[in-house]
């Protein structure tokens, strides 16, 4: 283990994970560079019997689309083993509201998912000749225009159910941001009064989708990300150990204070990827002396 790896609460590691739960950009890439060990621990943990899976707030992309994004950068990754804030909202809505008639404001990745899923969404012509609406799903949606936020108002304001795929704020792009799926929902949330059902990090509803597609307790399933206030709160809030990799949000003399002020402490700090490697390779197997 190196010696830059700080335990913060090392009785919340009772040995190695089954699971790891990775946060994507500023985790194993940032922007369209793969930082450095990435592919190398992913390789390392599928070879040990530790599942990687991949966990993003991103609603605009397939789970087809992000792992052919993180096999662009050598990393391994399976479709089946990506969780997007997509797939957790569509597979939320099929569970509280089976039929449901949703209208939708997001990009492919959400239309997507809610279709696999059976949620009916009219077309623009059906909404036109009246077609009910109870569910009003919003995502990031980069065509957005005057009318669907006021589509969507009006069925807010007539009692729809509102879910809301991330909070994100703001978008990373290149040298700037684009106003994130938290922002075009704190307009109709304004405007409407409602509130809506929160599906992606730092939501528990999104991590939970996660363990139970992973077959495994919170216990077995470390998070690692380099956000407190998404990666860091979510593993929290679902009871799973947390590990801040200092490749993205926060730096070495910065993180103490980031993570105090998101309320989210993590139970172990790394330096980035071949820390958090040599850190499961030096925990103990359940049951099993400690590797040297």
């Amino acid at each position: 283990m190196s010696q830059q790896t700080e335990l913060l609460r090392e009785e919340r590691f009772s040995g190695r994970p089954k699971a790891v739960l990775l946060d994507l950009d500023g985790t194993l890439y940032r922007g369209e560079t793969p930082i450095e060990g990435a592919c190398e621990l992913v390789e390392e943990l599928e070879e040990a019997g530790i599942a990687c899976w991949y966990l993003t707030n991103n609603s605009t992309r397939t789970p087809e689309q992000v792992a052919a994004h993180l096999r662009g950068f050598g990393i391994p990754a399976d479709a089946t083993r990506v969780i997007t804030s997509a797939a957790a909202a569509a597979h939320y809505a099929k569970k509280r509201h089976p039929d449901a008639t949703a209208f939708v404001i997001g990009e492919h990745g959400l239309r997507s998912a809610l279709a696999e899923a059976g949620i009916a969404m009219p077309d623009e012509a059906e909404l036109a000749a009246g077609a009910s609406v109870n569910l009003v799903v919003q995502g990031l949606d980069r065509d957005l225009n005057y009318g669907q936020l006021t589509a969507a108002l009006g069925y807010l304001l007539s009692g729809a159910d509102y879910l809301l795929t991330n909070p994100d704020r703001r978008l990373p792009v290149g040298d700037g941001f684009l106003p994130g799926a938290g922002s075009l929902a704190a307009l109709l949330e304004t405007a409407s009064d409602v509130t809506p059902v929160v599906i992606g990090k730092p939501s528990g509803i999104m991590m939970r989708y996660a363990l139970d597609l992973a077959g495994i307790e919170a216990s077995e399933a470390w998070v690692v990300g380099d956000n407190p206030h998404t990666d860091l709160a979510a593993g929290l809030s679902a009871g799973c150990p947390t590990v801040l990799v200092l490749t993205g949000v926060c730096g070495r003399n910065d993180w103490r204070q980031r993570c105090e002020r998101a309320g989210a402490m993590p139970d172990a700090v790394c330096e980035g990827p071949d820390e958090v490697r040599a850190l499961i390779s030096g925990m103990r197997i359940a049951g099993g002396p400690a590797n040297t």
